[in-house]
């Protein structure tokens, strides 16, 4: 799946730019997607979409600020598998739902599980805050950009996605 975006980067007349940021934030972006969307495959897929339409294009107007618009845009079209997600359900009965490989539910402990679990039944916009604060490290100041909120509601939003995931988390099994 990765090797149609080298494919792309490397490809005649694409700037060394992309090439570099691919190398360099691939991972990160596809783990940031991995925590809002719930599932490496679809993950992969975004990042590699959102490389797509950055290739597309290039020059962005204020290229000092590319790794912000990837973020923004891996997020966005995050919220999109979502939606997506959400409408398909409407149509596929639960049961029929696929459940996690063995060999991931192998690779996460039990705790990894939980936290997981927990974090994903917090509103879409907490669980981004969360994961863009603790998971990326970002500043507020720099989280409020990403989703087009304001400081303030990014640190309210946080500090309540934290008391919502503590007292999941200290519920009793």
């Amino acid at each position: 799946m990765t090797n149609h975006i080298v494919a792309l980067v490397q490809s005649e007349g694409t700037p060394v730019a992309i090439s570099e940021l691919y190398r360099q934030h691939w991972v990160g972006l596809v783990r940031l997607a991995v925590l809002v969307v719930d599932d490496p495959e679809s993950a992969e897929d975004v990042v590699q979409e959102v490389f797509t339409e950055l290739y597309r294009k290039w020059p962005l107007d204020d290229s000092a600020k590319v790794l912000g618009y990837l973020r923004t845009a891996v997020l966005n079209r995050s919220r999109s598998v979502l939606r997506r997600r959400r409408v398909a359900r409407l149509y596929i009965p639960p049961s029929a739902r696929s459940g996690d490989s063995a060999e991931s539910a192998a690779e996460l402990g039990e705790s990894r599980r939980e936290v997981q679990r927990a974090l994903q039944a917090l509103p879409i916009r907490s669980r981004e805050v969360l994961v863009l604060r603790y998971y990326l490290d970002l500043p507020y100041a720099e989280i409020a950009q990403t989703l087009g909120i304001s400081e303030s509601t990014a640190r309210a939003t946080s500090s309540r996605a934290l008391a919502a995931l503590t007292k999941k988390l200290k519920e009793p099994r």
